[in-house]
């Protein structure tokens, strides 16, 4: 797994959005997604879908939903429902892990 974070991040800081992402289980509704950003890189304010989490692997990112969360290395986050950005304070790595579809709940509701 470190050979894969540091791959991910290599990656994202050679890239000119400061960003990577590989989607690792896409097993129905059922989404897991690494995500390696860049220091100062952000991910823009976007609505969840029916179910989210964010488990960060390295680094230090500030999740800024109702309220604002730093998050470090092991830390675990839901964002059900929640608009919300994602910022990279360093270089960092997390786990994006979603729910696409829940009969009765539409994506990006809330």
């Amino acid at each position: 797994m470190k050979e894969k974070i540091a791959n991910a991040l290599a990656t994202a800081r050679a890239a000119e959005n400061g960003r990577y992402a590989k989607l690792l289980v896409s097993d129905g509704p059922l989404r897991q997604t690494v995500i390696a950003l860049r220091k100062g890189t952000q991910l823009q304010e976007h609505n969840a879908p029916p179910a989210a989490s964010i488990l960060v692997f390295e680094g230090q990112v500030t999740v800024n939903a109702d309220d604002e969360v730093s998050m470090g290395p092991g830390d675990l986050y839901g964002l059900t429902h929640r608009r919300h950005s994602v910022t990279a304070e360093d270089d960092s790595v997390f786990l994006l892990t979603t729910v696409t579809n829940v009969p009765g709940q539409e994506s990006h509701s809330g």
